[in-house]
């Protein structure tokens, strides 16, 4: 019987369940999400939850916290599959492999192409389209090719594309504004189109031709542009003929500096896992066009959490299909099926590690980017997750575990990648856990659980007294966790007073910490209050400490949670002592301490974060991104039109008094006046 007591509710809803396939949630006394499982018989798989002990394994622990669940009955395997993956990678559950990935993928973008259309009433920039990079949501104006791994597979393909078709890549606004070519025509890397070198037909053809390499269609854009240099060539066009000439050769050398294979794997993604240590790597190899474009390694969270409940739901599903080989047909389900099309007696072989991890990696990576025909896989993939992809993009995915040849190659350089990936990692973060570890220790704090210590750090910054900012950064599970930055723009303050800068952020950030607890009147805080980190880290000695000091016994909280980082002597680098505000005498940490590199990392990441965006603001008033507003004479409508015609306050800048009398509203006077303002 399992020791855990469970409300009589949450047992009559889990006897009350269907047994048909669905999706199950779990959620803990603070309505934080526990974990997200799919089940062919939803009745079966969440009973098997509550009707055993599962002692004090990662399991039970789990199971311990349950106190609501939520399920969806849905029509098959394959939909379950996604619904539940779905679910893991937007509400981010506590025990399911998880993949991190705040980045979108980049994509090489073709613009406006309304030449294509025969439609020569637009304006000239989007006669001649532009090849750009490019990262975001997409749209049916424009052709994207992609995704790449990274930022520079797509700048590298743009090179090639400048080096063979000359394409431009200049904005829409310095495209309409050039009078005379710019130095990327002198070094044949653009057809000046900007000043009509070029026919609107024949830069089309160009773009066709661009698209086609970027497609793969290698061996017939070789045939048509060798059936167009022949073709000028007998019109006795040579300047013509000796331009495509030049494309077919520079064509043929890309082709062959890059590799570029003429097979049938234009589109192939190649995944490869490892799995040491109770961490996992997935390697993305990608080829597009039949150009290997590089790499992208991904490392998922609870790992070693979801591996031990999935087998935990292995072994009944091992058990109940023991019980129907064994049973009577008439014991079985009518007509022998079972819901979701799964046989009785029918033991589903256990997956590894390896296959659990990429199996989620493809179910959460495809769900935002557009799956290829072909995965080349390192370990083999279940064949409902492939059915589901299918369904869900409308073509058929097929996976290719054992893959021969050049595919072979592929995959054997995808593993590699991801065991040097998880090797590096695996340092990192035991050097990470080290100093993490060291810095506790230093400062006597509980070691019950280091991977949730967090430090919130603060630096000021200013230039000569003006645009004071103030940087508050967080460090947590052993790495510092940039989407939990903040910035303050500190005001009302005698310009270059530090202390009166810090007393201003700590009492905004802070205040409302207070406030929070002050209304648990001592209870445990609830789910999204905010909360005092651990230690709070101010770039300072004794005077900065002593500002935090005053502005935590005006709020009431704990006195011991503030550590300062003074300066040594002489300013030396290694000789930071760590000042406090709560009675205890400065610690000398020493120069090769791992507590101090831990220290001095995050208060560098903090003084970093502070400097970029004091300069980002002083180069927003620099190029007058206030400074239009305040100009006379020039109110909304006329600012937008500027903007427009420009295409943004640099261009405005850029622009003559002359360029500015072409807008509608602005005569010669105003012109003056923008000008002026603006240098």
């Amino acid at each position: 019987m399992p020791t855990h007591v469970h409300s009589p509710e949450l047992l009559a809803q889990v006897a009350g369940l269907p047994a048909m396939p669905g999706v199950y949630r779990y959620f803990d006394a603070s309505d934080a999400l526990l974990y997200v499982g799919k089940a062919i018989n939803l009745k079966r798989r969440v009973s098997s939850y509550f009707q055993k002990d599962h002692g004090g394994t990662r399991i039970g622990h789990m199971v311990g916290k349950i106190v609501r669940m939520e399920t969806t009955v849905v029509r098959s395997e394959a939909e379950a599959l996604l619904l539940e993956n779905n679910l893991i990678k937007t509400q981010h559950p506590k025990y399911n492999i998880l993949f991190r990935d705040d980045k979108s993928y980049p994509y090489l973008k073709i613009t406006g192409m309304a030449i294509h259309d025969g439609d020569m009433r637009t304006p000239p920039s989007q006669c001649y389209p532009r090849v750009a990079y490019y990262r975001g949501a997409t749209d049916k104006r424009q052709r994207y090719f992609g995704p790449y791994p990274n930022a520079w597979a797509v700048k590298e393909t743009i090179l090639l594309l400048q080096k063979v078709f000359r394409l431009r890549t200049c904005e829409d606004s310095i495209f309409s504004n050039r009078t005379r070519p710019c130095l990327l025509y002198q070094i044949k890397r653009c057809s000046a189109p900007c000043v009509d070198h070029i026919s609107p037909e024949d830069y089309a053809a160009d773009v066709a031709h661009a698209e086609a390499m970027l497609r793969g269609e290698t061996d017939t854009l070789l045939k048509t542009l060798e059936a167009r240099m022949l073709a000028h060539s007998d019109k006795l066009e040579f300047e013509q003929a000796a331009d495509i000439r030049n494309q077919i050769k520079a064509l043929a050398s890309m082709l062959h500096q890059q590799s570029i294979e003429t097979i049938d794997d234009r589109d192939v993604d190649m995944l490869a896992v490892q799995v040491q240590g109770g961490k996992a790597c997935v390697n993305l190899a990608m080829v597009r066009g039949g150009r290997h474009l590089g790499d992208r390694a991904y490392f998922p969270v609870h790992v070693e959490d979801s591996a031990a409940i999935a087998s935990m739901e292995e072994a009944e599903e091992a058990e109940v299909a023991a019980d129907q080989a064994g049973a009577q047909p008439d014991e079985a389900q009518p007509g022998g099926a079972q819901p979701g099309g799964a046989q009785p007696g029918v033991v589903r072989p256990a997956k590894t590690v390896e296959q659990r991890v990429l199996e989620a990696f493809v179910a959460q990576h495809y769900l935002q980017v557009a799956p290829p025909p072909v995965l080349v896989v390192s370990v083999a993939l279940e064949p409902a997750l492939l059915e589901a992809l299918s369904q869900q993009t409308g073509t058929r995915i097929a996976a290719v575990s054992q893959p021969r040849e050049e595919r072979r190659v592929w995959l054997e350089m995808a593993q590699k990648n991801a065991q040097l990936q998880l090797a590096r990692l695996l340092a990192e973060e035991g050097s990470q856990q080290a100093r993490t570890r060291a810095l506790v220790e230093a400062l006597d704090l509980p070691q019950d659980d280091i991977d949730q210590l967090t430090i919130e750090c603060f630096d000021i910054s200013h230039t000569s007294g003006e645009n004071t900012q103030a940087s508050c950064v967080v460090f947590h599970h052993h790495k510092m966790q940039s989407s939990e930055y903040r910035r303050y723009k500190i005001d009302g303050i005698t310009g270059g007073d530090d202390y009166a800068a810090m007393r201003q952020v700590l009492t905004r950030r802070y205040s409302k910490v207070a406030e929070a607890q002050r209304d648990a009147g001592g209870a445990e805080l609830g789910k999204g209050a905010a909360r005092l980190p651990d230690i709070v880290l101010i770039d300072g000695g004794k005077g900065q400490v002593g500002v935090a000091r005053e502005v935590f016994t005006e709020l009431g909280l704990d006195l011991s949670r503030i550590v300062g980082v003074e300066k040594g002597e002489g300013r030396k680098v290694g000789l930071e002592e760590l000042v406090f505000c709560d009675g205890r005498d400065k610690v000398y940490l020493g120069r090769d301490s791992a507590a101090l590199m831990l220290v001095a990392q995050i208060r560098d990441e903090a003084h970093r974060f502070a400097i970029t965006g004091m300069r980002a603001a002083r180069a927003k008033v620099r190029v007058g991104g206030s400074r239009l507003e305040d100009i006379p004479g020039v109110g909304p409508k006329k600012r937008a039109r500027l903007l427009q015609r420009f295409g943004g306050v640099r261009g405005v800048e850029e622009a003559g008094v002359d360029d500015l009398m072409t807008v509608d509203g602005i005569s010669a006077a105003l012109a003056e006046d923008i000008y002026k303002a603006l240098h």
